[in-house]
Formats: structure tokens, C-alpha cells, sequence
């Protein structure tokens, strides 16, 4: 695998944990203040979704991005 794909995975796959800890502290929280901060997490967490996949897309289109069955991105 390229490094530049390398990243662009490691970096989907950090985002998704990033939803994760944001949707379970919304779930355990305790005050407004914990709320902002898995909402500015969880907000985060798609904007650098959405940038890798598009970056992801772009390398496909290249030809440079090779797809492995290791169920991740």
C-alpha cells in the first residue's frame, strides 16, 4: 500500500473512533459543557470524513488506491 494511501485510511478509520467516543459521551453526560464538546467532536469527525473521502476518491480515480479485504477503510 502507498503511504499516502496509508494515511488517508488510518485517518478514516480515526474519524469513525472519533463519532464513536462523541456519540458515547453525549450518551454519558453529565452537563451542557460535555455536550459542546462531543458536538464540536462529532461535527470534527465529519469535516475530516468528508476531506479523506474525497482525497480517497481522488487517488481511485488515479488509479493509485488498491482496495484490501481487511474490512476497514
Amino acid at each position: 500500500m502507498r503511504p499516502c494511501n496509508h494515511h488517508i485510511r488510518e485517518t478514516l478509520n480515526l474519524v469513525n473512533e472519533m463519532i464513536r467516543v462523541a456519540d458515547k459521551g453525549d450518551i454519558d453526560r453529565e452537563d451542557n459543557g460535555c455536550g459542546i464538546l462531543y458536538g464540536v467532536l462529532r461535527d470534527s469527525a465529519y469535516k475530516v470524513k468528508k476531506l479523506a473521502e474525497q482525497e480517497k476518491l481522488k487517488h481511485i480515480e488515479k488509479g493509485w488506491w488498491k482496495e484490501e479485504s481487511d474490512g476497514n477503510y
